[in-house]
């Protein structure tokens, strides 16, 4: 199979897993490396299949931890690079997702999220994993995550991680689900030549004055591009520890230049939070109630919202595609205009957290409706909306 059909253009029915590796590899990934888990096998399952059908490369590793460490590994060498994994395996790869937001290697990694805690219920969904996405590993430093709502957005947004990772040189998290996961739905894509044009490719950083990590320049932090192992933009050596833009570690000047790389290590991310966070909105204009809500609740919750408007409830949707960086623009502005917010989640209310810490700063009240281990019914949300209005 040649470079250009990477790309299945056309419209397909397949399941958010396997949509996932289709936005992948259309992305230009040509490494996985990987370890059986449950609700995700199908993922590396067929990535050892069409990997090689593109010139890329799979490999099952000995575990979670050896996974991701591959994973840095080849993104150092110059590839497009992923994992995926679920529950504990996330858990076992914190290690080097917070050492790869320190070295600010680009790669992905695809959690399919199942319920817990421990090894829980290997079938069925569950949203725990969203605030271990954020704060799983040691240290502060910021990340991206992405959550899909459709076997579609398992594909786009896939790409779109991608893009993510080499322009803000950060690991990318994919927050799908088992149900989500084996979910099958139309997917279509774009023909190859359009679809090319959205791609960012791996790009090696000037032979003259470069910089290998993100530094600040007239006031503005600069993102470099990412660093490739055996190329003239590759410092002389990767360090482990704290460093400066040049990769110099900073022990002699330990707190002030640790400070100075956590703080760009933040910044990078939380300074351009506008530019990254992609947001949807549906009947929001007039709105008396918004739901807020991310990846596959965002439909039932939308479902929720026009039974709400048949019975006369003005009610809104804002749909969270990007989880982190916190999209605090967007909920604020829907917080300035409604009076009350409706949050659904999957878990125990992880994200509502945030939520809710916006909405208190604007005097406006929001509900929680739980669900643990399945989707939540239409009904469940029209209710608490009811309640609220």
């Amino acid at each position: 199979m040649s470079e250009d059909k990477a790309i299945r253009t056309g419209t397909h029915v397949i399941t958010g897993n396997d949509a996932m590796v289709e936005g992948a590899i259309a992305a230009g990934c040509r490494f996985f490396a990987g370890y059986p888990i449950t609700p995700q096998n199908e993922v590396p399952e067929m990535f050892s299949v069409r990997l090689p059908e593109v010139g890329g490369n799979f490999i099952q590793m000995e575990d979670e931890i050896g996974s991701i460490a591959a994973v840095v590994g080849a993104s150092l060498a110059g590839a497009k690079a992923m994992t995926s994994t679920s529950g504990p395996g996330f858990s076992l790869m914190q290690e080097y997702i917070s050492q790869a937001a320190q070295s600010e290697i680009p790669l992905v990694v695809g959690n399919v999220q199942r319920t817990g805690p421990g090894s829980g219920i290997v079938s069925v969904p569950h949203h725990g994993d969203v605030m271990q996405a954020r704060y799983g590993g040691n240290g502060d430093y910021e990340i991206i995550a992405v959550a899909p709502a459709s076997a579609q957005e398992s594909f786009d947004l896939t790409v779109e991680a991608f893009n993510l990772a080499e322009k803000w040189r950060t690991p990318v998290i994919i927050l799908s689900d088992a149900m989500l996961g084996h979910c099958r739905e139309k997917v279509v894509i774009q023909s190859a030549e359009e679809f090319k044009k959205n791609i960012i490719e791996r790009k090696i950083g000037p032979r003259k004055g470069f910089k290998p990590f993100t530094y600040e320049e007239n006031g503005e932090l600069i993102v470099p591009p990412p660093l490739q192992l055996g190329t003239h933009a590759f410092p002389f050596w990767l360090p482990s520890v704290s460093h400066n833009e040049f990769g110099i570690p900073i022990l002699d000047t330990v707190p002030k230049g640790s400070f100075k790389m956590v703080k760009r290590l933040c910044d990078k991310i939380i300074k351009n939070e506008e530019k990254i966070t992609m947001t949807e909105s549906y009947y929001l204009d007039d709105a008396d109630v918004a739901v807020i809500a991310y990846g596959l609740p965002a439909r039932t919750g939308l479902r929720a919202v026009r039974e709400a408007r048949e019975q006369g409830i003005k009610a809104g949707l804002l749909r969270l595609k990007t989880i982190w960086p916190f999209a605090q623009t967007a909920i604020e502005k829907v917080a300035e205009s409604v009076k009350s917010i409706v949050v659904p989640e999957i878990n125990m209310g992880q994200l509502f957290i945030e939520i809710d810490r916006v909405a208190a700063k604007k005097g406006v009240s929001a509900h929680l409706v739980i669900q643990i281990s399945k989707l939540h019914e239409p009904h469940e949300i029209l209710s608490k909306i009811k309640e609220v209005a």
